[in-house]
């Protein structure tokens, strides 16, 4: 195994389960019926992502920081974007941050043939890289650094795949250099998901599942609920390998720690 690429251990069948007995299929039939008008829809992008939750059944709970706000917002005020980084668990990632505000990502080239989610992206300047072409990474990196220094701010996953739990993996420092040279701060935010409020593993996008089947567990998942909270912004001070560290330890443990 290359050890500069990104390795989870998930896989649907040993990772993947209805936490709670799905609902009925007369709930999931007007599930997708709601997706369907939803996907269509216009008016702001974080309403149209919330309406898409919605049909999906799926709540949204923003806590910390920034969440006691009236208005929950991922970035800080200030004339550059900010690096949002966030353990990633699924697809539904990317459409519940969306919900919260129209940010762009740094995403793997596979999202542009994702339906919605690839016209959005493409069109709010989302970064696509190629994540098995490293040599490609500082090509991205810069234009993340640019999306930064012109006040779009933009999410990055750094464990650079998948997990289901809230262990997950190492976070990658290539994408906190882009912070760094633009001077934005950057913002951990930890993801997690629920039902009936047990952790779920049901959204759950791992080894080789394919969206169409993620998906349809979503659509009949019962009580799922995504809790995105959000850790006091770090400073773009030191090294990328210390602020990735950094980061990480508040993603997974909940805690401020200071650079």
């Amino acid at each position: 195994m290359n050890p500069y690429r990104a390795y989870s251990p998930c896989t649907p069948a040993g990772c993947v389960r209805h936490g709670v007995p799905p609902v009925p299929a007369s709930v999931t039939a007007r599930r997708v019926a709601a997706l369907v008008r939803a996907l269509g829809s216009g008016g702001p992008l974080p309403v149209r992502a919330a309406d898409v939750l919605a049909a999906l059944g799926v709540t949204i709970d923003v806590t910390g920081v920034a969440g006691a706000a009236p208005a929950p917002a991922l970035s800080e005020p200030g004339p550059v974007g900010t690096l949002i980084v966030a353990n990633h668990r699924s697809w539904l990632d990317i459409v519940g941050l969306l919900s919260i505000e129209p940010v762009a990502f740094l995403a793997k080239r596979e999202v542009e043939s994702w339906p919605w989610v690839s016209s959005i992206a493409s069109r709010h300047g989302t970064v696509f890289v190629d994540r098995w072409a490293l040599r490609t990474l500082p090509e991205a990196v810069s234009a993340v650094a640019d999306r930064l220094r012109s006040g779009r701010s933009v999410v990055v996953f750094p464990e650079a795949t998948t997990f289901c739990s809230d262990k997950g993996g190492r976070f990658r420092p290539a994408a906190f250099q882009a912070a760094l040279d633009a001077g934005a701060p950057i913002r951990p935010v930890s993801l997690s998901y629920r039902q009936r409020g047990r952790e779920s593993t049901v959204p759950a996008f791992v080894g080789d599942d394919t969206l169409a089947r993620s998906m349809a567990r979503v659509l009949r998942a019962d009580d799922l609920s995504l809790r995105v909270h959000l850790h006091p912004a770090l400073e773009p001070l030191g090294d990328r390998r210390e602020l990735a560290c950094q980061a990480q330890r508040a993603v997974t443990s909940g805690e401020r720690v200071d650079v």
